[in-house]
């Protein structure tokens, strides 16, 4: 187990002879997620011991002493993890003091610290330039796939991830049971999902070899399935969750349009799709192989809506306002969420209280999550977050604060792939975050991971409109989205389904390796 030790223990720079040629990182850590882990990984780069200094509750400002983690908490957090060899907790002075006793060969600190954050650490760089350490700028390589199938087995894997999951309910006094009582009880909430249409078809193939007459690989078309898709998906979640779901959105006049209508009222989903003979129902179609796909066709029109169909989106949402409890936007950046739209939907937010939720899928398309402001909380990828402030060096926690400050919304799910996703918990009218909590992905081996931001969006949505704290609603979302990738296509997730996944995986995650 690694030591943590307090600067007071230290009355002169003998007493850290110990940390002699030590590389040092610096923070507060309040709650453990894999951008520190990328941070730790680089300072480890530098050499060893890794020793991190952690920030003591008299270090920080008032407003955030309130909201952490205590000092001693955090410290053996950090402490169990096996990168770190040394914790010390600047309980008694701040980290120049430290510097400047310890006799460090180097300094990493987040890439902020080299610009925006850069005072905060300014007598803490010189004290170690005077101590000949040399000083560094590095939050980690950003990276959007995970490595850990590489480091064990799927067993363990599951196992540790099932561990991440218990401590993150225990960190924010998450209690599933509450979560799924809740979600029974009381007002069954109106949500109003508005979003691109889109059905996507999936196609089995066989692979028969190299084709004789050029240097091409052959496949037989064997099994074809289509699937309600984009904001479609999301709409029948809601549903599916147990709130009451309204679908708005545009379609060509075209089998796709019936198709999406007929599948979104088998789900038990009110649509209102309106008709746009300008453009055909977007259409993507899959090819894959088992479980691996090959490529993606997609059928699109991408030309801005026609104003007399903008002006029938608008009318609805107008319409539909007063009876709503909250407004999901699923924006797939086909047309449907314009400038307009967005102007509307903050409209009838102010005007009803009705809060609005929000995702960008932007992975083949071009958009921008900050066009999202004023929302109670938005869902972007790390990527997105990234492409956004076009910023691909400052770390996790850098990013996040600046997209949240960036775009005055509420709370922020940032989605980190198959390292799960960090809960960001703001504080109205104040820049910063009350809480932070990493949810890990719940599935070790997923199938087709297409759908897993739209359950969880749903999850988190119809949660919170049930009564759920954002915390709690993570904890029903990280289940959700778990579901979501076990099984190629989209289908709806049930929260019986929810339930049945969490015991049966806490019972596994928990008891065996398997």
């Amino acid at each position: 187990m690694t030591k943590v030790f307090r600067l007071s223990e230290f009355s002169s720079t003998d007493n850290l002879q110990w940390l002699n040629g030590a590389i040092a990182c610096f923070g507060h850590f309040n709650a453990i997620h894999p951008g520190h882990i990328r941070y730790f990984r680089t300072a480890r780069e530098h050499g060893r011991p890794l020793v991190v200094a952690v920030e003591g509750d008299a270090q920080l400002p008032n407003l955030e002493r309130a909201s952490v983690f205590p000092e001693e908490e955090r410290a053996q957090s950090v402490a169990s993890l096996n990168l770190v060899d040394y914790v010390v907790i600047l309980d008694s002075g701040p980290l120049e003091e430290f510097v400047g006793e310890a006799n460090l060969a180097a300094l990493v600190l987040g890439k902020e610290f080299e610009g925006a954050r850069a005072p905060k650490v300014a007598a803490a760089v010189i004290a170690a330039q005077n101590n000949g350490a040399q000083v560094f700028y590095g939050a980690g390589e950003t990276h959007y796939a995970s490595t850990e199938l590489l480091s064990g087995s799927p067993g363990e894997l599951k196992k540790q991830r099932c561990e991440a999951f218990i401590q993150a309910q225990k960190a924010q006094g998450v209690v599933m049971s509450d979560v799924f009582s809740i979600m029974e009880q009381g007002h069954q909430p109106h949500i109003l999902v508005i979003g691109d249409a889109i059905v996507d078809r999936y196609v089995a193939c066989d692979p028969v070899g190299m084709s004789n007459e050029a240097p091409v690989v052959v496949f037989k078309e064997m099994e074809t399935r289509d699937y309600v898709g984009g904001a479609g998906i999301v709409a029948a979640h809601v549903a599916a969750l147990g709130a009451r779901s309204t679908f708005l959105s545009v379609t060509g006049k075209d089998s796709h349009a019936q198709y999406t209508g007929d599948m979104l009222s088998n789900f038990g989903v009110d649509s209102l799709l309106i008709e746009d003979e300008s453009r055909p129902t977007t259409f993507k179609i899959r090819y894959l192989v088992e479980n691996q796909k090959l490529f993606r066709v997609s059928r699109l029109k991408e030309h801005s809506l026609p104003r007399k169909i903008e002006d029938q989106l608008v009318d609805n949402i107008i319409e539909k306002a007063a009876d709503l409890d909250g407004i999901l936007v699923s924006d797939f950046v086909y047309g449907v969420i314009t400038p307009r739209i967005i102007e509307t939907l903050r409209h009838v937010s102010r005007e009803h209280d009705i809060p609005l939720f929000g995702d960008l899928q932007c992975s083949s398309q071009v958009g921008n999550i900050l066009k999202f402001k004023d929302f109670f909380f938005i869902c972007p990828t790390e990527r997105e977050a990234r492409i956004a402030l076009a910023n691909h060096d400052d770390g996790v926690e850098y990013i996040a604060n600046l997209l949240i400050e960036k775009t005055r919304n509420t709370n922020m799910v940032l989605k980190l792939a198959g390292e799960g996703f960090i809960v960001y918990v703001g504080q109205e009218g104040e820049a910063g975050f009350l809480h932070r909590q990493h949810f890990p992905a719940l599935t070790v081996n997923p199938v087709d991971v297409a759908g897993a931001g739209d359950a969880l969006l749903s999850a988190m949505t119809v949660g919170l409109a049930r009564g759920l704290s954002l915390m709690q609603a993570s904890a029903l979302a990280c289940c959700v989205s778990a579901i979501a990738v076990q099984t190629v296509g989209n289908r709806p997730i049930s929260l019986k389904q929810a339930r049945q996944f969490y015991l049966q995986y806490m019972d596994s995650g928990q008891n065996n390796a398997v």
